[in-house]
């Protein structure tokens, strides 16, 4: 039995948003936005991968992880976690070593040279796979390494991020269909919230944040990003 202190998801959402602003894998600029690799343009921007080099705040978001996943499914469901390439990687080893369960990693593709693997480490047929990732914008690279533990034998049902953007209106149910639960510690919500309250930003830069939130597609092109 894995013992775990619940905390509320509330308190998780709002204390995982003002980590990530105090070590600054938060970077917010309304006046000279971000370009994303779409093309497309945002007042701010996140680096969760920040977040390997701070060991105490690291086991922290692992203890939220194990409260997260213990009231939403249950931690004894899962036999071992998954970590994407390449983000996904130190935060699934991070987990599985809380909860004393094996590991794997996901290539993006089979590696092409010796026994062409795409699953590294031992996976037992029909295990419960928690697949990891620092983060899921609209939740569609997902898919492939969802699909790569499948065709590996293994069930994986569940997604655990540390970020999730929740800005797309279709992430949610493209995850659903594709049979994959997303769980995930804060939100840009979050993140606006705790901005709000910092007081450290300029109302100006809220604003903006705010309405980039409402609608991302929208504000790139009118801040000379790519509207798609």
């Amino acid at each position: 039995m894995i013992l775990h202190n619940h905390t509320p998801k509330e308190v998780i959402a709002r204390s995982t948003a003002k980590i990530l602003l105090d070590i600054e894998a938060v970077h917010v600029n309304a006046s000279e936005p971000f370009v994303l690799t779409s093309g497309a343009r945002s007042p701010v921007y996140i680096d969760c991968r920040k977040l390997i080099s701070f060991p105490r705040i690291r086991a922290a978001l692992m203890s939220y992880s194990v409260s997260l996943l213990a009231e939403s499914v249950g931690v004894e469901y899962f036999d071992s976690i998954a970590g994407g390439e390449t983000a996904g990687i130190p935060f699934a080893a991070f987990l599985s070593e809380r909860l004393a369960l094996p590991m794997q990693y996901v290539r993006k593709k089979p590696k092409g040279f010796g026994r062409n693997a795409q699953i590294e480490g031992h996976l037992e047929a029909g295990a419960n796979v928690l697949l990891m990732e620092d983060l899921a914008t609209d939740g569609g690279s997902k898919f492939m390494f969802a699909d790569a533990l499948r065709s590996a034998g293994a069930n994986c049902d569940h997604i655990l991020v540390i970020f999730y953007y929740d800005i797309f209106s279709s992430a949610q149910k493209k995850l659903a269909d594709h049979g994959l639960h997303l769980h995930y510690l804060a939100t840009w919500w979050d993140i606006l919230a705790e901005l709000r309250a910092s007081g450290r930003f300029h109302e100006t830069t809220i604003t903006s944040v705010e309405a980039f939130l409402h609608d991302p597609t929208g504000w790139s092109a009118a801040n000379g990003g790519t509207d798609s």
